[in-house]
């Protein structure tokens, strides 16, 4: 077994840092967002990055699955569901 050297382990910490800054961001901006389209595509953003970093720490079947049901049929189910809403007006 080879031994890790310490300047690769702390680009893995750091990609590991960008990636939970980004989803924490993505996440607090499909909370605060008032379009749910928007929302919607937030939301399938922050699917994509769970996938990224379920791969990054080697749970590749788990990341499979977040990519597929997570970031892929979840989308397209919200963003259809959306589509076969109409909008309120205030009157």
């Amino acid at each position: 077994m080879k031994k890790i050297k310490q300047k690769e382990i702390k680009m893995i910490w750091l990609l590991d840092i960008v990636i939970l800054i980004l989803l924490l961001i993505s996440a607090l901006a499909a909370i605060n967002v008032k379009d749910l389209l928007s929302s919607a595509i937030l939301l399938g953003a922050y699917s994509f990055l769970m996938c990224l970093l379920w791969a990054e720490m080697g749970a590749v079947d788990v990341a499979f699955t977040e990519a597929a049901v997570g970031a892929g049929i979840s989308t397209a189910f919200f963003i259809g569901a959306i589509y076969q809403t109409t909008r309120r007006t205030k009157d």
